[in-house]
């Protein structure tokens, strides 16, 4: 049964929809060879299913396989994402996400990314 509104993720959730996200579509084994730190197959099929329950993702039958593919476009699951990432971390304050990436010793943003960004900005944020 699909809920109205998908739940958080676990850890091994999140990789198994990484990996969904990548590949587009997956059968059970596919996925169970994309992970890292491989769990066994049937621990895969069983948070794939979970998956499908809290309405992440859907499958199809071919065969004798399901294959799997994420219910909501990569899109609106970035929107989502990032939605929960600024009101979280952030206090809701998209200058606060800014400053934290352009203060970061790990994202490191080039000047041709910078001057991308000011003209976004200069645009009100709609890319042309």
């Amino acid at each position: 049964m699909r809920k109205s509104k998908p739940q958080a993720l676990a850890r091994r959730e999140r990789q198994i929809m990484d990996v969904l996200y990548k590949l587009e579509r997956a059968s059970v084994g596919l996925v169970l060879a994309t992970l890292p730190d491989r769990p066994n197959y049937s621990t895969v099929r069983a948070q794939l299913r979970v998956l499908e329950e809290k309405g992440h993702v859907r499958h199809e039958e071919h065969g004798l396989r399901y294959i799997y593919f994420p219910a909501v476009p990569r899109d609106v699951a970035r929107r989502s994402a990032l939605r929960h990432l600024v009101e979280t971390f952030f206090d809701g304050s998209v200058e606060n996400v800014v400053a934290a990436l352009l203060g970061s010793e790990v994202t490191r943003i080039s000047r041709k990314e910078l001057d991308r960004l000011a003209r976004l900005i200069t645009k009100g944020g709609k890319e042309s």
